[in-house]
């Protein structure tokens, strides 16, 4: 059997596709926009006769042909990196790259992480800000922070520690609940404009204000309005402003709930089955660098959480 020659570049946008389920974020990774990764995608597909993605209205799912294929090429773009890492001299023992989340940088990490310098002089800390899955091979990157299910399995290639499960709560200025007074869930939602955070919004399984008016058994609130972010940091720095009632992740709502610049009008907290984790290459973390910051990540969890905000005793009933 003839096997015509593919291309590189359309293989290559096969295989970050598939393993973000996301063309934005596949594009965003190749430094191409969405219309040219779909079109090296298209070319692809013509070549072997087949489709390799169903298209949904906020997602994508690979195919049979598609599940087939991206196991082998995932295994050949990994050998390429790792072969192209080994020509490279070793990084400095002293330099710590993390790479996280922008939210979580700036709502959480940036804050603590001078303690962690005071604590660990000899330890170069190097922040790298991204939602994009971290390339441990090619990148430099030491360790990631990342939101994941809080079932996630770890591999045989990378290890997880799950730190911090993840709700949902709404928040707003202190300055907003006393112009508007005491009210009910239903008549201040109905009234106050809704801030939403948009960082997840093509992942279906992720809950947002649709779940917590449900359980809340608040119907009439129209979700089309309101303003709405990209950026876990935006809507918080928008909601201490007095711009609305935002749906908030505990963990980044922390420290803005802690100093009194947000309040929680109402006490129903959502479970999102989702969790912080700690993601580092089996065997790195034992390096002293990257043993000294899970060390000192725990300890700053264990800090917070007899404060954190944690979904009410209905809601786990719920089992939501």
């Amino acid at each position: 059997m003839h096997i015509p020659i593919l291309p590189l570049n359309a293989l290559r946008a096969f295989e970050a596709s598939a393993r973000h389920l996301s063309l934005s974020r596949a594009a965003a990774e190749l430094h191409v926009t969405p219309s040219a990764l779909s079109h090296q995608i298209k070319s692809l597909e013509d070549i072997l006769g087949r489709k390799l993605f169903t298209r949904k209205v906020r997602a994508i799912e690979l195919t049979a042909a598609g599940k087939l294929l991206y196991p082998g090429l995932q295994t050949g773009f990994t050998h390429i990196r790792e072969a192209v890492a080994g020509l490279q001299p070793q990084g400095d023992s002293r330099i710590l790259v993390i790479s996280t989340p922008p939210g979580f940088t700036a709502k959480w990490l940036a804050p603590r992480l001078y303690r962690f310098a005071t604590m660990y002089p000899d330890i170069d800390a190097r922040v790298s800000s991204s939602m994009a899955n971290a390339d441990f091979t090619s990148d430099g990157v030491d360790v990631a922070i990342r939101n994941l299910p809080a079932n996630h399995v770890a591999t045989k290639e990378l290890a997880a520690e799950k730190l911090i499960e993840i709700a949902l709560l709404p928040v707003c200025s202190p300055k907003l609940m006393a112009t508007h007074g005491p009210l009910d869930a239903a008549a201040l939602l109905g009234r106050l404009p809704l801030i939403h955070d948009e960082t997840f919004a093509d992942r279906l399984e992720i809950p947002g204000w649709c779940e917590w008016l449900d359980m809340e058994g608040i119907g009439n609130v129209d979700l089309g309005r309101g303003l709405r972010f990209n950026s876990a940091d935006h809507a918080l720095d928008a909601a201490v402003q007095g711009a609305g009632i935002l749906l908030a992740h505990n963990v980044l709502a922390y420290d803005d709930l802690q100093t009194g610049r947000l309040v929680q009008p109402f006490g129903l907290t959502l479970p999102t089955g989702r969790a912080y984790h700690l993601v580092y290459p089996r065997g790195a973390g034992e390096t002293a660098k990257l043993a000294a910051f899970r060390q000192w990540f725990r300890q700053e969890v264990v800090a917070m959480l007899d404060h954190l905000v944690t979904p009410t005793a209905g809601a786990l009933a719920a089992g939501r």
